[in-house]
């Protein structure tokens, strides 16, 4: 009975919200210019089974907007004013040209107040805070010159990836999350991971991120559209996801204090590698803000980082599967500048502009983050005629960018050499990395450790179709639904290109010697 009569008045509260925000909007809307076009919806849900459904790949459904409602489409999910961008121009119009209106993050309040992104760079809403964030990213990693400071770091874990790969071809997955993982807490923490089983902070971190791609979906938690759910007590029915933020949350803040407490020690005993937030500590005041500064920019390094990088890895690695000609192109580019003798550089990129093109065609072939991430106006705003109310929540589909034939001929072809010669199409990364204020702070050190990946892999491996029965068989392409998109697992045949480039490979272990994990003085702090 008591739980049949907080259904009801719960019930009751969402119509009464429901009436009300129609009236205020009403009244707003008489005298104003209109929201962009888009379906109809209904009452009290309004369009909210117009979003593709959970747990599928949502940017092809979105995509299919512009065809009846334009470049801009408008919904509203329980008097939430939700924009998605179907075009490129429009996007940098409104994310870029109109920055200041248009630089917030919403408040989610799933992953965002309950879990705690909230305080990552990537969750902070647009204000001195954020503000705050960015210009430390800005002194440290902010420009190529002090992003240089860690290409041996890169250079190291990439040939420590190939060990792996050379080693153990059939566990390419694992080997690629390794590296991205270790790379990441290297330049956040100077942390070395352990190598030859399973790490404890790497893990973690993993754990973290996975649970972030799972939950920071529209759509996913309906306390997102209702906040007021989060008052709900433990005990209600219907409120398993309650215990769920509160797992993530206590695993998240776990995962962002423990290495900044390790590096603080490390600093107090005078043995601290050089990291990001190293540098910060010693170009910082001691003060409460300034701790909690440095210790979230530095937590947002692995989630801005790590799982984007394992993503566009893996689909390097089955786009070269699928299409050999390509891979043979930038192989013998790479042994005509450089021979066999050596692995590329960072140095050696200016000269290698097939690689180059390979790289965009890539990240323009399988979009890491398909939708992007959430803008939020943080006033009234208007463009082309149409009215974006305060707080409207903006999706860019940059998949469909990535696909659309207006921008990439023939986009379903993985064609490297559209970006070369007279006339190049668009980079990609003019979209992939964000917009405005919001672009990623670390998308130098992103683009470089593509770039040593990609390179290094090639110089020495050929990668090839999977077998089965003795014969080759394509491999699948598909994106997986997610605010990161990951390809769906695949199989591919991974071996050295010669006898001569597996002793290149092996000599990496004189070069780049493995070095003893910080598990234990992880655990000790």
């Amino acid at each position: 009975m008591k739980d049949a009569t907080l259904i009801i008045g719960f019930v009751a509260a969402l119509v009464a919200v429901f009436i009300i925000d129609k009236i205020i909007q009403a009244r707003k809307n008489a005298q104003s210019l209109p929201l962009p076009p888009g379906p109809r919806g209904y009452p009290i849900i309004q369009n909210m089974f117009d979003l593709p459904k959970k747990d599928t790949f949502a940017a092809p459904q979105y995509a299919k907007f512009k065809d009846k409602y334009g470049p801009i489409t408008a919904l509203r999910v329980i008097g939430k004013p939700f924009i998605v961008i179907n075009d490129p121009q429009v996007a940098l119009d409104i994310l870029e040209k109109k920055s200041a209106e248009f630089s917030s993050r919403p408040s989610l309040t799933f992953i965002g107040e309950l879990v705690g992104w909230d305080k990552a760079t990537g969750g902070i809403p647009y204000n001195d805070i954020f503000r705050l964030h960015r210009k430390v990213f800005a002194r440290i990693i902010g420009t190529k010159t002090t992003a240089a400071q860690f290409d041996d770091l890169q250079e190291a874990e990439v040939g420590h990836f190939l060990l792996h790969v050379l080693d153990k071809p059939g566990n390419l997955k694992e080997h690629i999350h390794k590296e991205a993982g270790t790379v990441a807490l290297k330049i956040a923490y100077g942390y070395n991971a352990d190598q030859f089983k399973k790490d404890p902070l790497l893990s973690k971190m993993n754990k973290v991120m996975d649970d972030f791609a799972r939950s920071a979906v529209i759509g996913r938690y309906l306390v997102d559209f209702f906040p007021i759910l989060k008052y709900l007590p433990d005990w209600f029915p219907g409120t398993e996801w309650k215990r769920q933020a509160k797992q993530y949350r206590a695993e998240f803040h776990d995962a962002v204090e423990r290495p900044y407490k390790f590096v603080e020690t490390q600093i107090a005993e005078g043995r601290e590698n050089v990291s990001y937030l190293a540098k910060a500590m010693a170009t910082s005041e001691d003060t409460p803000e300034d701790v909690h500064n440095n210790m979230w920019t530095a937590g947002s390094i692995f989630s801005g980082a790590a799982d984007t990088s394992v993503a566009s890895v893996n689909a390097f690695f089955l786009a070269m599967a699928k299409f050999p000609e390509a891979q043979k192109k930038a192989q013998e580019e790479i042994d005509r500048v450089i021979g066999s003798g050596r692995l590329p550089t960072v140095s050696d990129r200016d000269n290698l502009p097939y690689l180059e093109a390979l790289i965009k065609e890539v990240l323009r072939w399988h979009t890491i983050a398909p939708m992007g991430l959430l803008h939020m106006s943080s006033e009234e705003a208007t463009y082309s005629g149409y009215r974006f109310p305060k707080g409207s929540l903006v999706l860019c589909n940059i998949w469909w960018f990535m696909h659309n034939p207006e921008l990439y001929k023939n986009p379903s072809e993985f064609r490297p050499e559209r970006f070369l010669g007279a006339q190049p199409e668009t980079d990609p990364r003019r979209y992939v990395f964000g917009f405005g204020r919001r672009i990623c702070p670390g998308k130098i050190l992103a683009d470089n450790s593509l770039y040593l990946n990609f390179a290094q892999s090639l110089a020495v491996f050929d990668i090839g179709k999977p077998v089965a029965n003795g014969k080759e068989y394509e491999p699948d392409f598909k994106p997986l639904p997610g605010a990161i998109s990951h390809v769906a697992p695949y199989e591919a045949t991974i071996k050295p290109r010669s006898p001569r480039h597996e002793q290149l490979i092996r000599s990496i272990e004189q070069r780049f010697p493995w070095q003893e994990s910080d598990a234990k003085g992880l655990e000790a702090v």
